[in-house]
């Protein structure tokens, strides 16, 4: 498998305080398997949809104990010059470029606009080895109080260009998407005030495959998750966005039951 093109959304991790809670969660709602920890690498887990890698669990380091998040990663070539784009561009590196073995390399940053995300430089482990399939990784969307932000950082950092969607049934929605060449990678949303209280930092929502998106919230709420929307029928797929026992926030899409047609997208000068 050839490694991901840059900017592409590669892999999915995420810290937990109870990592064997987290494991039983989403290996109920998700049919995820999970391998050996590596105690080398901070007991790091991989979480395996029919034998291929579709995202891992940790346990936080000292002193980054709190609430749980998804963190998504982005392809590089090159960490390091990455890196100086996101401090070119008014972001901040939160972790400097760090060498996992013989794994690849990493870093973790946030844009302008208080968006968290990590950067992957493929070594021996190149990233998602399914997508799009039950239980794996397909989508994820930038929500931010200040899309303007997100709007000039991202593309300044990675090779992407945006196209705005246009929905005349809700006139008053910010949703672009970023494109790399003619493939959509990444959705947009403005965060409001009606839809997330002040307390709630900007952030990307990874979404994962269903095979029944109704059957996978009953799952998650009956385990303790909260339904925070949805489900919904969409052109994309029937979703819904949830939050795990512990806080972090996903949502669930099963691409088979789309419903509607898909709407009209402007290119962003």
């Amino acid at each position: 498998m050839a490694a991901h093109p840059e900017g592409t959304p590669c892999w999915a991790d995420a810290m937990f305080s109870d990592v064997e809670a987290a494991k039983s969660f989403y290996g109920d709602v998700l049919g995820w398997t999970f391998g050996e920890s590596s105690t080398e690498y901070g007991n790091y887990t991989q979480a395996y949809v029919d034998g291929k890698a579709v995202a891992a669990v940790v346990p936080p380091m000292p002193g980054q104990e709190g609430q749980s998040a998804w963190c998504l990663y982005f392809a590089s070539p090159d960490v390091n010059a990455t890196a100086a784009k996101v401090r070119d561009n008014g972001g901040e590196v939160l972790m400097e470029p760090m060498r996992v073995g013989e794994f690849g390399s990493m870093l973790l940053a946030r844009s302008p606009d208080g968006v968290v995300f990590g950067v992957w430089q493929a070594g021996v482990h190149e990233g998602f080895e399914a997508m799009g399939v039950p239980g794996a990784y397909i989508w994820a969307e930038v929500f931010t109080r200040e899309p303007e932000k997100s709007d000039t950082f991202f593309p300044a950092v990675f090779p992407f260009r945006a196209k705005r969607m246009e929905d005349p049934d809700s006139p008053h929605m910010d949703f672009r998407v970023f494109h790399l060449g003619a493939d959509p990678l990444l959705g947009r949303m403005r965060m409001t005030a009606e839809d997330f209280p002040p307390e709630v930092p900007s952030f990307i929502n990874v979404y994962f495959t269903v095979a029944d998106c109704d059957d996978a919230v009953a799952k998650a709420t009956k385990l303790g998750g909260i339904l925070r929307y949805g489900p919904m029928d969409t052109p994309f797929g029937r979703f819904a966005a949830l939050s795990d026992p512990q806080g972090a926030s996903f949502s669930v899409i099963d691409v088979t039951n789309a419903q509607g047609e898909m709407p009209p997208m402007t290119d962003v000068d």
